[in-house]
Formats: C-alpha cells, structure tokens, sequence
C-alpha cells in the first residue's frame, strides 16, 4: 500500500550532500525530512518521536560504528525502513548490512529521481531491489561463510519453500494465501515459524538463506535492471 506521506529521516556525515537531498526530497510533496544531520546518537534519541517511516542514510568512515548504530536502530524502531546510501561496493560490506534487514542499498551517486522511487517504494513495505541489492545476495550463495553455518541442515517442507519463494518475489500474504490457497493468518503463521525454525529474525536474512540452500531462483533477477 502507497503512503500518501512520508517521514523520512536523513543521516549522512556529509553535510552538504544532507541538505542539497533533503531540499531535493521536500520538493516531492509527499515526503517530509523530519530529521537530517550527521548525530547518530541524536538521531537514535529522536527516532520514537519524530515518527519516521524510511530511514535514509549513508556509510560513515567508521563503519563498524555504523553498523552497530543501525542494528541499534533495527531493535529499537524495528517500525522504520532502512535505505543505504553507499560509495562502496563492497559485497561483503553490504551483504554485511543485508543481515541487519535493512530495505535497500543503492549506490551514493544514484539519481535523484532514483532515491525519491526507492523511498517510496521502501515507505509501502517493499524491499528496494536493484542491482547492487541483487548482487549482495548472490554473494552470499558463493563459498563465504554465512553467520548460520548450519543452513543446509534445516529441513524445510515444500510449503515453506513455495513461501520464501513467494516472499522473494516481492508477493503480499495475502496474495501468497491465494495462490496456495490458504488464509492470510496462516502464511504469517508460517512466516514466524520460519524465522523460529531458522533462527533468522529479518526478512532479507530468510532471502540470502533460500539462496544459500538454492530453495528460490535468484538467476532470472540477476541481470535484472529493477
């Protein structure tokens, strides 16, 4: 569902590129920067009340800083959608950020117009996946070793597998209970008991597991323009 507004809040340690992006935001309509800066901590103050739907923000020098300010974030306003702006690219960096169930990672020199999309799609609770986003995740399916090593020990029906596939191709739950015939209660049932099953809390975590495993087909998407 399209949010007829939303709240977005900018952090990046580069102060000009903040206000040259929020004052190209703001001219949207639909969207209002309700905090832009380069305090991580401020804005970990601020985020319960500034009511935020996207999460804008760029990779600061200190990236393990960073990375601990976001997953930070992720626990205490799981309510708000990550975007990333990032110069690296990084797989393991950004396959790195996947893990934390951030929305979408795009590139720092991306279009404007390009963020603008990927904010709003982002805002209506859909995983922004474009090329650099894609290649993450096909990253993770090579050789590397993932954080759960004991994946492809965890025997999952074929049910669950026709799910994550669904899940990845973008499908609501309700447009997931439809085409395997069951209510909207029960794939969220079944979306919990994956995570409990494979001890993975974010969605994007589910995704680079089916990977790993080969459950969805990531090929067709790979040389994916969207």
């Amino acid at each position: 569902m399209l949010k007829s507004s939303i709240n977005v809040a900018l952090l990046d340690e580069e102060s000009l590129f903040s206000k040259l992006l929020k004052n190209y935001l703001e001219t949207a309509g639909n969207v209002k920067v309700v905090f832009y800066g380069s305090d991580q901590s401020a804005l970990q103050r601020k985020l319960a009340d500034i009511n935020a739907d996207v999460l804008l923000t760029g990779l600061f020098i200190n990236q393990q800083d960073m990375l601990e300010t976001l997953e930070l974030i992720r626990e205490t306003s799981p309510g708000v959608k990550i975007l990333v702006l990032s110069k690296s690219t990084d797989m393991e960096l950004i396959s790195g950020l996947l893990d934390l169930g951030i929305h979408g990672c795009m590139s720092k020199m991306s279009d404007p117009d390009e963020i603008l999309g990927a904010i709003t799609e982002v805002a209506s609770g859909k995983i922004y996946r474009n090329n650099l986003f894609t290649e993450a995740l096909y990253w993770s399916r090579q050789d590397h070793t993932l954080a759960h090593a004991s994946y492809d020990l965890i025997a999952l029906d074929d049910r669950e597998k026709r799910i994550l596939q669904l899940v990845w191709e973008e499908k609501s739950n309700r447009e997931i209970a439809n085409e395997i015939f069951i209510s909207v209660r029960s794939v969220e049932k079944i979306r919990q008991d994956l995570r409990k099953k494979t001890g993975i809390k974010s969605t994007i975590g589910l995704m680079k597991y089916a990977i790993k495993t080969r459950i969805i087909l990531l090929h067709p998407l790979v040389n994916s323009d969207c």
